[in-house]
């Protein structure tokens, strides 16, 4: 899986390099229920993604590989200046509703196959992060379950992180079966080598099921960088966890590398000996 728009780098799908013998996520960052100028739209969404990713694009991409899907992530960290942060809606219904028509005509429009959960900032409770957590649960966890009941995406996926463990472990334990995949943000735990990678891996592990957690990679960023992180794929296979896919972030970043975290990623995946 591997993000890709979200930074306004003018990346192109093309441009990344996909062995057909791999299932491909691409994570268009991002789209989002709020106005240019980031007010809440009450469940309205609107891509934002950079506008070299067109409709035909996407067309272009999944036609030229039958592996790639293609995926709206929702909300992310900030729309500009703004810091983006999920709001109780006044009427949860109203919202999964307005939620579902937005995002049904975006997936139609784009050819796409699902949906990614970011969410990054919750408003703060007498100076501490205390979201309504069932609100957000049942609210995404409808929309999800929606969505996929009436065959408008095929996969649903979620992206938490340290500080939002909990409010996603309140949606995924509510509605597991329908999500197909975490894409736990483990660069923003800061851990620098493989032994933490592991450690951190196996804690995420309890709060969210191991079979659906996928280790991630920030590009020039934080957390493991380099091939430590390959160090830590194969520690986490000799610890008995199942490498069952990568999550990275992104492609925007990657270009000036020619991709080599998303080759040596494919390599690795394809090459594995684990069994899942």
């Amino acid at each position: 899986m591997e993000y890709i728009g979200a930074t306004g780098v003018p990346v192109t799908f093309k441009s990344v390099p996909i062995d057909d013998n791999i299932d491909f996520h691409f994570i268009l960052g991002f789209a989002i229920d709020a106005s240019p100028s980031g007010e809440p739209q009450d469940g309205t969404f609107s891509p934002y993604w950079v506008s070299t990713l067109t409709p035909a694009s996407v067309a272009q991409i999944k036609s030229r590989h039958p592996n790639v899907k293609a995926l709206a992530s929702l909300s992310g960290w900030s729309l500009g200046d703004k810091v983006l942060r999920w709001y109780d809606p006044e009427d949860p219904d109203r919202w999964i509703s307005n939620a579902f028509a937005s995002l049904k005509s975006i997936v139609e429009s784009y050819n796409l196959d699902g949906i990614d959960v970011d969410y990054e900032k919750f408003h703060s409770r007498r100076g501490r992060s205390s979201p309504n957590s069932s609100t957000f649960a049942y609210c995404i966890g409808e929309l999800i379950s929606l969505l996929k009941n009436q065959t408008v995406i095929s996969v649903a996926t979620i992206a938490p992180f340290y500080t939002t463990v909990g409010p996603y472990m309140d949606l995924y334990g509510r509605y597991r079966d329908v999500i197909d995949y975490v894409n736990y943000q483990f660069y923003t735990d800061r851990v620098r080598n493989a032994r933490g990678f592991l450690d951190t891996f196996r804690l995420r592990s309890t709060q969210f099921d191991a079979g659906k957690l996928l280790p991630s990679y920030e590009v020039g960023g934080r957390g493991i960088q380099g091939d430590a992180f390959f160090d830590a794929l194969r520690l986490l296979g000799r610890s008995g966890f199942g490498v069952n896919g990568v999550m990275i972030f992104s492609a925007d970043a990657s270009a000036e590398d020619d991709y080599y975290y998303e080759r040596k990623s494919q390599a690795f995946l394809l090459n594995s000996t684990v069994v899942l």
